[in-house]
């Protein structure tokens, strides 16, 4: 459960998938996965649920998939003998939950309430779906309902977009968000997946939020750079903040006081959610050299350079 939750909160998008028709499963898998989520919740609001389930399962290895909307232990059957990875339910059933826990297979029940939670966590489990999330009283109402059960994580799902993604996200206790605005069914029964793997891509873009912090320039020795940042200031008048090994000649440009990594310098890429642009680069072929991550006080990873350099540039990723 442990590792499937990781997966989960690395993806960051739960894209909640009403599907009609069996053979639109791995085209819609296939969109999701280019546009940058290897994730589905397949729900069981139709009769194609679980043969989409398995199709996106055998097709994509990679592809995490869970079966929602299970109401009964039937369907939860169906779900994991169709391959799925969890299962979601809009609501706390003891009997689905208990018929998953008895198994071992991983399982989200849905909760709005704080007697809700108690059962959920009676039942050892370590996440649940809040649903639905904005009616249920949105964001506020997860931080107010979770201060007193530290160690359970939440999915909110219900009224969630691009808008208020991030105001979710940000809360460490949310592992991921559910969300349907980038998998309509209307899109999917007209076979646009185009359009779907645009949304996707979209989604996530605005998930991670990449933009330049800033550029490092590489500089011989400690005049050379001193030399650089005088003569930003005399042209632009960019103020200068001295460290022990740069010169930062406004908040965009870092001269370095020496050769520092990458063969020009490097570009600081700063990121809404560090770890899970880790996961979404190394999913795009990155690698990451670990042995230049920095932590904060508190352990939490701040700051790591790719193993790449991209124009003669070092890549530094690092946490907003």
């Amino acid at each position: 459960m442990e590792n499937l939750l990781k997966r989960i909160e690395e993806t960051g998008i739960v894209p909640v998938v009403k599907i009609e028709r069996v053979e639109d499963a791995v085209n819609l898998a296939a969109a999701l996965r280019e546009g940058g989520l290897p994730c589905a919740e397949i729900t069981f609001r139709t009769s194609a649920a679980a043969g989409a389930i398995g199709q996106i399962t055998s097709a994509f290895s990679d592809m995490l998939v869970g079966a929602g909307t299970v109401l009964t232990t039937e369907q939860a059957n169906a779900a994991i003998e169709a391959g799925a990875h969890f299962i979601v339910s809009p609501g706390l059933n003891p009997a689905v939950v208990k018929y998953c826990v008895e198994r071992g297979f991983p399982v989200i029940p849905g909760i709005a309430t704080p007697s809700e939670l108690e059962q959920a966590i009676s039942f050892g489990l370590k996440a649940v779906k809040f649903f639905p999330a904005e009616n249920a009283g949105g964001i506020a109402m997860i931080k107010a309902m979770s201060a007193p059960y530290t160690d359970i994580k939440f999915m909110p799902t219900g009224g969630i977009n691009a808008e208020n993604l991030n105001s979710y996200l940000d809360f460490p206790k949310v592992i991921a968000c559910g969300g349907s605005w980038m998998v309509k069914p209307e899109l999917i029964n007209a076979g646009d997946f185009e359009a779907i793997k645009g949304l996707a891509r979209q989604a996530v873009e605005k998930m991670l939020g990449f933009s330049v912090a800033h550029i490092g320039i590489n500089q011989p020795d400690q005049n050379s750079a001193e030399s650089a940042a005088v003569r930003f200031a005399e042209l632009f008048g960019f103020e200068q903040k001295h460290g022990n090994s740069s010169i930062f000649a406004s908040a965009g440009i870092e001269i370095m006081k020496g050769a520092g990594l990458g063969a020009s310098g490097h570009i600081a890429i700063k990121t809404n959610y560090i770890n899970r642009a880790m996961a979404y680069l190394r999913r795009a072929g990155a690698e990451f050299d670990m042995g230049t991550a920095k932590y904060d006080e508190k352990g939490k990873l701040k700051a790591v350079y790719l193993k790449e350099e991209i124009g003669g540039f070092a890549i530094h990723l690092v946490q907003k």
